[in-house]
């Protein structure tokens, strides 16, 4: 895209999370500190944007990379991933630190209890909490995920760097995704805790020679065997090994336990660690994903925010707002007041005779020129090079207050020539058509200039809209040498 910052240069995509993010960041910062002088962006943002959601955000973008917000949020961004890369450090030596805690330093027997509560109980008491905020109103922010999300918000530096957490947060809540993306990062780190935990397992039962036994005052033995079977029954379906009754009842730490059962006994604790912690943690942590990935993917800009209602209206170029939207004029579709001949007939305008209002509005031997363009790109030169001297080139319409000053103005002088320059790139709508009209209306002839060339994708579809409003082909041209002669001298 000429013209654009070359982060702003990429293909607009309406669902892109980071274009919802800079678009919600700015609106919130505006509505802080109020509106940024954004002229240069809102015409951009019509040139470039067909709807009025693309508008918004192509307008963020371009002014979150000239206000320096975009580098804010960028720099959040990079903070957060920091954080959550330290977290899941943490995560790992944490999970390692717990497996070889559990084990102790092979000088006397496992407790089994106290070795899987050790490995599993945090777990389990964690998850199941989290199963049951999916039944509570809220965001979710709790737990690991929350605890991240306070840490990143602590990095934030400057006077805008709140704001980029702050709209992250509220636009995934908006959306749904908030507790999600929070239930993707706690479940995440608590998946990467018990895989550290589980590798930990294996590898310190793979070197060394440990014992296990279980250890009780109130319980009976037969109280253990039902334990160990009904968590080794899953485990087991998988290829874990699980102690037999018999094996149970031997490790009590009085008797000798028989052959192999050191290896049962750590082939069932490493079952139990990875159907019991890693499996639900894998699984929440793909289900979170999914669902807040669909949640992002499902973004759509709420027009209806406090800050986008008006600025809507800015965005939509005042043709636009003249009659409904959209490529096909109707049956309603504008036409001019006069014959086709009136608006291109240079014959009246060479001579400088009476324009509609019935005034000559004379300028010299030839009548008064003039050249308008109709919501343009910025990044087109405005005059246009090669305008002749003697000609008067007003402002690019963008706006309704522009309209109407032009508007009185051609009412005022009624120029013997006027040539509309319009954006053949963009769709010919009712509204801008009427605009066109009532330009034409105001001169003795008139012609339109197609400024992208007979080559622009819709350029023949301007033409048959103009036809179809009274300007017939004659009328239109796309040779800018041809229409400035024209222009100054009145002839071709």
């Amino acid at each position: 895209m000429n013209g654009l910052p070359p982060r702003a240069g990429r293909c607009l995509d309406a669902h892109s999370l980071d274009a919802h993010w800079l678009a919600e960041a700015l609106r919130l910062r505006e509505e802080h500190w109020g509106p940024l002088e954004d002229a240069r962006e809102v015409r951009e943002a019509r040139a470039r944007a067909r709807t009025p959601a693309d508008r918004i955000l192509l307008r963020a973008r371009l002014l979150g990379e000239r206000s320096g917000l975009a580098g804010t949020v960028r720099r959040w961004r990079r903070a957060a991933a920091a954080t959550l890369a330290g977290a899941l450090l943490l995560a790992l030596l944490a999970g390692a630190g717990a497996a070889l805690g559990a084990l102790g330093d092979g000088s006397r027997p496992v407790n089994i209890a106290w070795s899987l509560g050790a490995l599993l109980g945090v777990h389990a008491a964690t998850f199941a909490l989290w199963l049951a905020s999916l039944g509570w109103r809220g965001s979710g922010a709790s737990g690991l995920g929350g605890l991240w999300l306070w840490a990143a918000r602590r990095l934030a530096r400057g006077p805008d760097a709140a704001l980029a957490p702050q709209a992250l947060t509220g636009l995934l809540a908006r959306h749904g995704a908030l507790r999600w993306v929070l239930g993707a990062v706690a479940n995440g780190l608590w998946l990467a805790a018990l895989l550290a935990s589980l590798a930990a397992l294996l590898a310190a039962l793979s070197t060394r020679r440990y014992g296990f036994a279980w250890e009780t005052t109130i319980l009976q033995p037969q109280r253990f065997v039902e334990l160990t079977a009904a968590l080794g029954w899953l485990p087991a379906k998988l290829g874990f090994a699980v102690p037999d009754a018999a094996t149970v009842l031997a490790s009590d730490g009085v008797q000798a336990p028989p052959p192999g059962a050191q290896a049962l006994w750590a082939s069932w604790l490493a079952g139990a660690v990875a159907v019991y912690g890693v499996a639900p943690r894998l699984a929440a942590f793909a289900l979170c994903g999914a669902l807040a990935w669909r949640a992002v993917r499902g973004m759509r800009l709420d027009p209806g925010l406090p800050g986008y209602a008006a600025l809507r209206d800015r965005l939509s170029p005042p043709s636009e707002r003249l009659g409904p939207d959209g490529g096909e004029p109707g049956p309603a579709a504008p036409r001019l007041r006069r014959p086709a001949g009136g608006a291109a007939g240079e014959g009246s305008a060479a001579r400088g005779t009476a324009g509609p209002g019935g005034a000559a509005g004379q300028d010299g031997p030839a009548g008064m020129a003039i050249l308008a363009g109709v919501e343009l790109p910025a990044d087109l030169p405005w005059p246009p090079p090669g305008l002749p001297a003697g000609v008067r080139c007003e402002p690019v319409i963008d706006t309704r207050e522009q309209r109407s000053a032009l508007l009185e103005s051609l009412l005022r002088r009624q120029p013997a020539r006027l040539l509309i320059a319009c954006d053949a790139r963009q769709t010919p709508d009712r509204g801008t058509l009427a605009l066109i009209v009532e330009l034409a209306d105001r001169a003795t002839a008139a012609r339109i200039w197609l400024v992208q060339g007979e080559e622009a994708p819709r350029a023949a579809l301007w033409r048959r809209r103009l036809a179809e409003a009274g300007l017939d082909g004659a009328a239109v041209g796309a040779d800018a040498p041809a229409l400035f002669a024209w222009l100054e001298t009145g002839n071709g």
